[in-house]
């Protein structure tokens, strides 16, 4: 049910997109092509065992969680935009 201006199903289109939204970043996010032996980051060792349960992993697991940490930091989306959620 839409109100307003809105058309009906608008509310699941925007569900929607923002699954396929979170998906397409998710998928951004995976490793491709060969396995590094050495970090990008520090040129620390990658264990073998890293190198074969990630293909294409180009990062040691201490860099890798702090990318983790930037990336969760920077994909926080307002799509409510209502003004108590901006004022935080």
């Amino acid at each position: 049910m839409a109100g307003g201006w809105s058309k009906d199903g608008a509310v699941q289109d925007q569900i929607d997109n923002s699954v396929e939204d979170g998906v397409a970043q998710a998928r951004s996010r995976l490793p491709v092509g060969l396995s590094l032996l050495f970090c990008e980051e520090c040129d620390s060792p990658i264990p073998e065992a890293r190198r074969k349960a990630v293909a294409g992993v180009r990062l040691c697991i201490e860099c890798q969680s702090e990318s983790d940490k930037r990336q969760n930091d920077q994909g926080k989306v307002n799509r409510r935009a209502s003004k108590d959620s901006q004022l935080r």
